[in-house]
């Protein structure tokens, strides 16, 4: 599909990559059809269900986005080193607030690219992003980042040197044998610096995953909203809840949508059908050693060269290079 340009007039450059409704009705039919219905984790992210995962980062019972951010500070000296004068592409930036640091610390980059696949919600990050750092171009890419990226059809990036930047912890949301083919498909970028969170207590991972206040479950229950509202399904919000819990066996916090009820959900001319109790996998959020990780890193084809993380070992950052 040929980029797109923004037709609102604005200072970011959009090449919109978005799968069509098609893909989305599709993906998820295939998904309720089997045996373990499923969603992807990228489908949660439309412009409410944006806003509501950047509620989440602000909870007291999410360490995550706190605990990173408090690594890039201390360590963004560093960090912008590893950056040296390349265009900086981040993947999933949502409100691109972490690379805000960076980019204080990194006045040698002029360059960035969001690649996100919620449209209005990337573009408005960008546009606040460009008018805080000064000189700074910024190039939003509507795009689903686990599938090959589109690098070569964007002007701007041709015949440049890049590095990939992939804050947060959704390198869990795959299965290990996806982070090694999705590293492959990511090394276009070059180098990468990734955050993974790190493996500790159920007692710390659940309460980060289903809050007191009711935010995580509103942000999963989002996407019934979303599949109602674009594809005309009549999901019935008072019948399911939120569940998540933390498989050690795993190493997995596992996010799902539990019916309440023995009923039959319409989409379209399609019939799914729920037992009570039967559930909707939405994510799973493994989480690792630091070992781990960089074995899987190796895997895909990189060298581990440094990794950053706090003094409670909650979360890292890592620096890879393409052997």
């Amino acid at each position: 599909m040929p980029p797109t340009s923004s037709t609102k007039p604005s200072p970011v450059k959009l090449y919109d990559f978005h799968p069509p409704v098609e893909d989305f009705r599709s993906a998820v039919l295939r998904g309720l059809s089997k045996p373990e219905k499923t969603i992807s984790p990228q489908f949660l992210y439309d412009k409410r269900g944006s806003e509501l995962f950047d509620a989440i980062c602000q909870l007291p019972e999410y360490y995550l986005t706190r605990t990173e951010m408090a690594i890039l500070r201390a360590n963004a000296e560093d960090i912008a080193a590893a950056l040296d004068h390349r265009a900086l592409v981040e993947l999933g930036s949502g409100s691109s607030q972490k690379i805000r640091i960076l980019l204080n610390a990194a006045p040698q980059v002029q360059t960035y690219v969001a690649v996100d696949i919620s449209r209005q919600h990337l573009q408005e990050a960008c546009a606040a992003l460009m008018a805080d750092v000064e000189g700074l171009e910024a190039i939003a890419v509507c795009a689903d980042y686990t599938q090959p990226l589109p690098i070569a059809t964007i002007p701007e990036l041709r015949d440049r040197p890049t590095i990939g930047f992939f804050p947060g912890s959704s390198i869990g949301n795959l299965e290990p044998a996806e982070v090694i083919a999705f590293l492959k498909t990511v090394a276009v970028l070059g180098d990468l610096i990734v955050g993974v969170d790190l493996k500790k207590s159920a007692s710390l991972l659940e309460p980060a995953y289903d809050d007191a206040q009711g935010i995580s479950a509103a942000f999963a229950l989002n996407v019934l909203v979303r599949i109602n509202r674009e594809l005309g399904a009549d999901f019935d919000l008072t019948q399911f809840e939120y569940r998540a819990c933390y498989n050690e066996v795993a190493g997995r916090i596992e996010m799902a949508i539990a019916s309440l009820s023995d009923q039959t959900v319409r989409l379209g001319d399609a019939e799914i059908p729920f037992k009570a109790g039967e559930t909707l996998r939405t994510e799973h959020s493994y989480k690792y050693t630091i070992d781990e990780f960089q074995l899987l890193a190796m895997e895909a084809g990189f060298k581990p060269v440094q990794v950053w993380t706090d003094a409670e070992q909650l979360f890292s950052l890592h620096h890879l290079k393409q052997i």
